[in-house]
C-alpha cells in the first residue's frame, strides 16, 4: 500500500490551481452524497439495527484512511457520517425524489470538477489512475488541514512530490 504522501502527491500534481481544487470542494462531497443516496436503499437488519450498504461503503473507506492517517481519518469519519446520515434522508422521501437528487448531485458534481480541470488545463487524476477517486475526500480533508497550518511537513513533502510529477 503506498503511503498517504504518495497518495496525495500523486492527486495533487492534478490538482494545482486554486479554482480546480474549489469546484472539487464542492464536486466531491456532492458525488459522495449521491452515492449514498441509492446506497441507503440497500439495507439489511443486523439484531434490529438497520445497516445499509451506504454505511458499510463510507465504513470500508474510513478504515483506509484509517491506515493512512489517524487524525485524517477522524475528520474523514465525521464528514462521511455526516453525508450517509444526508443521504439516507434523502432516501427516505421516495424513490422518485431519491433518484432526482442522485442525478442533480452526481452529474452536477461531475461537472465541476471537469470545470476545474479546464482552469487547470490538465485531466483528471483518476484518467491515469482510477483508484485517485478514493484519494479525493482524503486530499481535500488534508487541503483544510493544511490551510488551518496543521501538517506542514507533511504539506510541504506532498507539494514538493506533486510538483516534481507535473
Amino acid at each position: 500500500m503506498k503511503t498517504l504522501e504518495e497518495q496525495m502527491a500523486f492527486y495533487a500534481a492534478y490538482h494545482q490551481d486554486v479554482r480546480n481544487k474549489a469546484t472539487h470542494f464542492v464536486g466531491v462531497p456532492a458525488i459522495m452524497l449521491s452515492l449514498f443516496i441509492p446506497l441507503a436503499w440497500l439495507r439489511i437488519d443486523l439484531g434490529g439495527a438497520a445497516i445499509s450498504a451506504a454505511m458499510l461503503f463510507a465504513a470500508a473507506l474510513v478504515v483506509y484512511y484509517f491506515l493512512l492517517d489517524v487524525p485524517l481519518a477522524l475528520a474523514m469519519l465525521v464528514v462521511s457520517a455526516v453525508l450517509v446520515w444526508m443521504g439516507d434522508l434523502i432516501a427516505s422521501q421516495g424513490t422518485a425524489r431519491g433518484w432526482v437528487w442522485f442525478g442533480v448531485l452526481f452529474v452536477g458534481g461531475w461537472i465541476l470538477q471537469l470545470v476545474g480541470h479546464v482552469f487547470e488545463g490538465r485531466k483528471p487524476a483518476l484518467a491515469d489512475n482510477l483508484f485517485q477517486i478514493f484519494v479525493a475526500p482524503i486530499f481535500l480533508g488534508a487541503e483544510l488541514f493544511f490551510a488551518l497550518g496543521y501538517k506542514p511537513k507533511l504539506h510541504a513533502d506532498v507539494q514538493q512530490r506533486a510538483l516534481r510529477m507535473r
